[in-house]
């Protein structure tokens, strides 16, 4: 499967909702400190083709666009197949359409964060509507219609790293804080309906499961992933321990129920199932810096994706090499 070489270290990456074979991914230069972004989608049959890393060069992706900050994190519109939204470290969200030329994109710039956009995640219920989680310690619910948010939401009392609607509840998501906690909240609502104080240390990131809508995976720095069933929020239902570093990003299986990917400062990507006793299914180890996106495909079953600071992006199917071409 194809390997890509960034212009810088990877944020994040996604799968097309629309397209098998096309993928979303964010970098950034100086590992987000300073310097430009880079916005990129690339063709993974062209890549397939035309090789990549230890052979020939793999193909310029099919859009590129360069920012003047920092981007953390991307997501593809679940309405429109060439739409597709970018956090930027300036506190913006931009909003980009992937068939027009660079010289008309964005379509839309978003400015209302105070501080770096960290986090986005599109409506995959109701398709017309995308969170952005800031470290000003908001989040604020976006149509790619409408110049300004629609709501904003306040409860965190530190930086909101990520943000993850319900699979099966249009209305509901939960958001990930350096608050140490993990909050479940209903747009109709002002104030979180749940409040979970899920781990010691900072939590960065978390999803639904996309077959049981009452349970919900953190990924924190404290190396753990939990899982929980939010109508009994007292106490994890499983903690899976493996990472030797922070945990960046949780993903659960479009495809499997209980299966969930993870990916660490330990330059590792895990794979596992929460319900089974011995838990860890599969140990990636094929990149050489923090692993900061994964994702996995919803229209192709077991295809998985991993970007990193060592500047890599990598394609390839559960149960194989990330490495072999």
């Amino acid at each position: 499967m194809p390997a890509f070489k960034a212009p810088a270290p990877g944020f994040s990456v996604r799968f097309s909702p629309f397209h098998e074979q096309r993928l979303l991914a964010a970098a950034s230069q100086h590992f987000g400190l300073v310097g430009n972004g880079h916005l990129l989608v690339l063709d993974l049959s062209a890549a397939a083709a035309g090789g990549g890393p230890g052979g020939a060069p793999a193909p310029a992706p099919v859009f590129a666009f360069p920012t003047s900050d920092a981007l953390f994190d991307c997501a593809w519109s679940e309405s429109h197949e060439s739409l597709c939204a970018a956090a930027s470290g300036d506190g913006s969200v931009r909003l980009f359409d992937v068939a027009l030329p660079p010289a008309q994109n964005p379509v839309r710039l978003l400015r209302e964060h105070a501080r770096e956009v960290h986090g986005l995640d599109w409506n995959p219920v109701r398709r017309d509507a995308f969170l952005s989680a800031s470290w000003d310690d908001t989040l604020k619910l976006w149509s790619p219609d409408r110049p300004a948010s629609v709501r904003t939401f306040r409860g965190h009392e530190y930086c909101v790293y990520a943000a993850a609607w319900s699979a099966r509840h249009p209305d509901v998501f939960a958001s990930a804080s350096g608050d140490r906690t993990a909050r479940v909240w209903d747009v109709r609502e002002p104030a979180p309906t749940l409040v979970i104080p899920a781990h010691d240390h900072e939590v960065l990131s978390l999803d639904w499961d996309k077959y049981d809508p009452s349970i919900l995976a953190t990924g924190s720095v404290d190396k753990s992933i939990r899982v929980w069933d939010v109508r009994a929020p007292r106490a994890p239902l499983a903690q899976l321990a493996g990472h030797g570093y922070a945990v960046k990003r949780v993903k659960f299986s479009p495809h499997r129920q209980g299966m969930l990917m993870s990916c660490s400062y330990d330059m590792t990507v895990c794979m596992w199932d929460h319900r089974k006793e011995d838990a860890l299914l599969a140990r990636y180890g094929h990149h050489t810096e923090f692993v900061a996106g994964i994702d996995m495909s919803v229209l192709v079953e077991g295809l998985l994706a991993s970007t990193g600071w060592d500047e890599m992006i990598y394609v390839w199917p559960f149960g194989s090499d990330p490495r072999a071409m």
